[in-house]
């Protein structure tokens, strides 16, 4: 059986383990016009050096009125491309892959700058504005911006591509029977999803894989359930989705008992009924937790989320606790005991 640290293939990419950065919002108050920044820079690249297989950058929005906050990154115009490729190079230049997840907050717009959009008229919460509903053709500009975005992001030089579909976030809105009560023919919950898949697969090479995060359930009688996002789920993967990224909720006010582990049964069960690759997440920073939903089958990679906000060098601190080689630059050879460096992998 696999572990943690072993290689993984996934159509033209190949991974050296199979640790990936979770995608984590920084609402970086230097971000400006959705470009990353200095922080950004240092952030992700200090995770390349610390041995991550697969680094996915947080969510990024298509157009300036998808982004939560207008401290979030974005991808909407050909003057965003050479921050984001500035920092894909670099990491790139540690022996890392990297990857953007490309979204649209839609009723979840936060900043008073921002007009939060949606499928319907119906507000998150209380304390959230009741969205403007999308007409027929505004949903389809968005599908056309999502990949005008997927374009942006592969000339910047990503290895793969990342869709949210989850959190309660724009595609996943159009999911839920909590937020879509519309009567054309984006009532249909997997309508939107697939256009936007297809639309982003046209910009991306045939080689590279594309991965999508999605709620497996949201815990109310009211929206869908597990069963009903396999069904999706399986809509997804016919029209072009590679890999999916398994996390749970945001689209309900809910209380939700989160403890480690606590999402990996729903990654190894559309696993299984999908016969698809699937990243686990959900507090796996143990480094034995992390290698044993590897070493069972439950995944194929994990993500790490707060994990790697405490130690930029999780993959690396991993590595030594499981006696297994470490991944560094040569300046920090002397740091290891040289049986535990691999020099083959270390760049």
């Amino acid at each position: 059986m696999a572990g943690l640290l072993d290689p993984f293939q996934l159509k033209e990419l190949t991974l050296k383990n199979r640790v990936m950065m979770s995608p984590m919002c920084q609402y970086s108050v230097w971000a400006k016009d959705g470009a990353p920044n200095e922080w950004h820079y240092v952030h992700y690249i200090s995770r390349a050096v610390g041995g991550t297989g697969l680094i996915m950058i947080e969510m990024t929005d298509v157009v300036p009125d998808g982004r939560i906050t207008v401290h979030d990154l974005g991808i909407w115009d050909d003057a965003q491309i050479p921050a984001f490729r500035r920092i894909i190079d670099q990491v790139h230049s540690y022996g890392s892959k990297i990857g953007i997840q490309i979204a649209h907050a839609g009723r979840k717009a936060e900043s008073p700058e921002l007009r939060p959009e949606a499928p319907s008229a119906v507000a998150f919460s209380d304390r959230y504005r009741v969205p403007h509903a999308l007409t027929t053709d505004e949903v389809k500009r968005l599908v056309e911006a999502f990949a005008e975005g997927a374009r942006r992001a592969v000339e910047a030089g990503v290895d793969t591509l990342e869709l949210h579909g989850a959190h309660g976030y724009l595609i996943h809105q159009f999911m839920s029977p909590l937020s879509n009560k519309r009567d054309d023919v984006y009532g249909e919950p997997t309508r939107f999803g697939v256009e936007v898949i297809e639309a982003v697969k046209s910009q991306m090479p045939s080689g590279m894989p594309l991965m999508m995060r999605l709620s497996a359930t949201e815990y109310t009688d009211a929206g869908y359930q597990f069963e009903d996002l396999i069904k999706m789920a399986r809509v997804f993967k016919e029209h072009g989705v590679d890999l999916f990224d398994v996390s749970t909720g945001g689209n309900a006010v809910v209380r939700i008992k989160d403890y480690p582990g606590y999402q990996v049964g729903y990654a190894a069960e559309l696993k299984r009924q999908l016969d698809v690759p699937v990243a686990a997440v959900g507090r796996l920073e143990s480094f034995d937790m992390a290698d044993s939903v590897i070493e069972r089958g439950d995944a194929d990679l994990v993500a790490i989320a707060r994990g790697m906000l405490k130690d930029a060098y999780w993959t690396n601190s991993a590595a030594l606790h499981l006696q297994k080689t470490v991944q560094v630059p040569e300046e920090y050879f002397r740091a290891f005991p040289r049986w535990f460096v691999d020099p083959e992998t270390s760049q």
